[in-house]
């Protein structure tokens, strides 16, 4: 994407990211800007609902992507600290192979309190476990496929077809794929011709080298 968030910005992204993509935003310090909430939001990096009389801020799918390939943006001198951090969880990420969704995880569930009884449009099913989750994956591509394989399928076809799966899960088996597959492969595209703005938010990006297809071999 295009656009390049200022340092106040960036940290508004990371600390959405250390909370695994989602808080009030009055849980984030330094105090949330309203202009830069406003910018980030007009940019889709973010989505912001209210709850009450609080805000609560969400990482959008353009913001996990941002996240994940700038991990040494630059962020205000006083976070000098934090901003060694990200470089160094970078390096790491760059080495191990580990994606940036791997290493955040799925945030966990709340015990402390009773479940709120949920009406079943705005239930969220528990995750799928990973092997689960690679059957989900290969059942998708081959509705997009009619059924073929050996066929090259944009991701961004992928998660419109795993629209129920956040974008954290679909990262993580994208990741266990990237890793080593007997089957499935991703493969970037150079081509600038052939991508537009929804294939590069789309795009996996560990370590921040993006991946646009998939592909499923017999």
């Amino acid at each position: 994407m295009s656009y390049d968030p200022k340092p106040t910005q960036a940290l508004v992204l990371f600390g959405l990211l250390a909370r695994r993509g989602e808080c009030a935003q009055a849980e984030l310090m330094p105090k949330v800007k309203k202009a830069d909430r406003e910018a980030l939001a007009k940019e889709r990096l973010i989505r912001v609902g209210k709850v009450g009389r609080g805000l609560i801020l969400t990482l959008e799918d353009a913001g996990w992507a941002w996240t994940a390939s700038h991990l040494s943006a630059a962020l205000p001198p006083a976070q000098r600290t934090l901003s060694d951090l990200l470089t160094r969880l970078g390096e790491h990420l760059e080495k191990s192979g580990e994606t940036l969704a791997d290493f955040i995880g799925s945030k966990p569930e709340d015990t402390s309190q009773p479940a709120p009884k949920l009406s079943r449009s705005s239930s969220k099913a528990k995750p799928p476990s990973p092997a689960a989750l690679r059957k989900r994956i290969e059942a998708a591509y081959l509705a997009l496929t009619h059924g073929r394989r050996n066929q090259a399928v944009p991701l961004a076809q992928l998660r419109a077809e795993l629209s129920d799966l956040d974008r954290a899960t679909v990262d993580a088996a994208l990741g266990r794929i990237l890793k080593g597959d007997k089957t499935a492969s991703l493969m970037r595209n150079d081509d600038p011709r052939q991508l537009d703005q929804t294939d590069h938010d789309a795009a996996f990006t560990p370590a921040g080298e993006p991946f646009h297809i998939i592909w499923i071999s017999s």
